[in-house]
């Protein structure tokens, strides 16, 4: 027996008792553009999730993210409250399927078969549909985690998580699972990528509305106070404004000894010509020289209706792509490779499962140059942004995508006592803020040791009686 199907079998097994959802508002202190859409305001979802394992013992866990609208589903149509009403759905269909399900399982058995049921039940947008499994995924494994003692990383390393057996995806060899979560080793802080979006001021003079929170604005700000040397770029897919908007940026950037950039597309190019127009563009200005070398790679040009029927063709000769708005079933990235993608994203709204596996298929497979990256679903702190930094260092990644802390001023809504325990137990990540803790980010890296706390990443829960119900 091999040792990936040998843990499947002998991995501890849990059942979900229960399931309670709720949800805070969230008012972002910027507006943050991105693609087609603006974002000023969402509800962040979150989670409490009862486990009893095979002897009877019970836990609860959580888990939160926020409801972004205009990601998971960019149809026109449909209003950000319409958007938002598809998640609370997929959390609501995925709760009565994970409760339905009475025999114990393998966490990651678990999550696997509610995950294929809930997209079952919600045809059309695997994407939106895997975010209430995703949800409840972390919050059962911070439950079992608690009731074990034992950290995140330990639960993973050790594949106490059980991923093997039938439940694995075909393209992902059960003989060298064990072996390759237990070589991932996670790392004491990671580089924090900042997010420029599309209405960002570059300089302080761009500023026309001052919030006056004492946070920075500008990117010239941000920059000044968190000492950032990887940056993510919006960019808008009209050419003619994104090369003026990224010589702009290029001009604070030159300030810098040395930095990267990724730059992000969000769907909005509707060609592979329309993406060349624009590198070439950049190549023929000596301005955009040193940006266009720091490019690391670019992520989701084209929208996720034309993405894999659009190969690269020679622009993948030229830069690394990255698949993440298309990433939304299993064979997504092995299809993406055969159009000359070599990245896929990692975010824990698509579920942590997917994410181990992805870096399993990376870290085992035949093909070098493949690579896998942490992006952000504007995570708020607390426990959405612990459980992604804990996952993505954990995954081996040097760094990660982070603008939840720039676009909203710490843990919006949380009580003070709860905002208190979450600080005292995680004083390296969290900064004291006129309001409660902020991110602490120090030479543009964040400190995580604290992550390795008994559960999922967190050495505090949330207050849950503070907050509404799931509308």
């Amino acid at each position: 027996m091999d040792r990936s199907i040998g843990a499947s079998l002998t991995a501890p097994r849990i059942r979900i008792v229960e399931i309670d959802a709720f949800e805070r508002d969230i008012r972002l202190r910027l507006p943050f553009r991105f693609g087609a859409a603006t974002l000023e305001k969402a509800p962040q979802a979150f989670l409490r999730v009862r486990v009893e394992d095979e002897k009877g013992k019970m836990a609860v866990g959580a888990a939160a993210e926020m409801m972004v609208p205009k990601w998971f589903d960019k149809n026109p149509a449909l209003t950000p409250a319409q958007n938002v009403d598809q998640l609370r759905g997929s959390i609501r269909v995925a709760a009565a399927a994970s409760l339905e399900a009475s025999a114990p399982e393998t966490l990651f058995a678990a999550a696997r078969q509610n995950e294929l049921e809930t997209v079952r039940r919600l045809p059309g947008n695997p994407l939106a549909a895997g975010f209430g499994p995703s949800l409840i995924a972390r919050a059962a494994l911070d439950a079992y985690c608690r009731l074990a003692g034992i950290s995140f990383f330990d639960a993973v390393r050790g594949n106490h998580v059980g991923i093997g057996g039938p439940m694995l995806p075909g393209d992902v060899r059960a003989d060298v699972v064990s072996a390759a979560l237990a070589r991932l080793h996670a790392g004491r802080s990671i580089s924090a990528r900042h997010t420029i979006g599309l209405v960002d001021p570059i300089t302080d003079g761009d500023i026309v509305d001052p919030v006056g929170d004492g946070l920075p604005q500008s990117l010239e700000a941000v920059i000044t106070r968190y000492g950032n040397r990887w940056f993510k770029i919006k960019l808008s897919g009209a050419v003619d404004a994104d090369i003026g908007r990224l010589a702009r940026i290029a001009a604070v950037l030159e300030r810098l000894p040395d930095y990267r950039v990724t730059v992000d597309g969000n769907e909005q190019f509707g060609a592979a010509e329309q993406f060349a127009a624009l590198l070439a563009r950049m190549d023929s200005i000596p301005e955009l020289a040193r940006l266009r070398a720091a490019i690391a790679f670019v992520e989701q040009p084209f929208s996720r209706e034309i993405t894999m029927d659009t190969p690269l063709g020679e622009l993948a000769a030229r830069l690394p792509f990255l698949i993440d708005e298309s990433d939304d079933r299993d064979d997504a990235f092995a299809r993406a490779r055969a159009l000359g993608y070599t990245g896929v994203s990692s975010k824990t709204c698509k579920g942590i499962y997917r994410s181990l596996m992805k870096a399993i298929r990376i870290r085992t497979g035949s093909v070098p140059g493949l690579f896998l990256s942490g992006e952000d679903l504007t995570c708020q702190a607390g426990l959405a942004v612990q459980q992604d930094l804990a996952l993505v260092s954990l995954l081996g990644l040097s760094h990660v995508e982070r603008n939840g802390h720039h676009y909203v001023a710490g843990m919006q809504g949380a009580p003070q006592a709860e905002k208190a325990r979450f600080a005292a137990a995680h004083p390296d990540l969290y900064e004291q803020g006129g309001d409660g803790p902020l991110l602490s980010i120090r030479d543009g890296r964040i400190d995580i040791g604290s992550l390795t706390a008994i559960g999922y990443a967190s050495g505090a829960l949330p207050d849950f009686e503070a907050m509404r119900p799931l509308s």
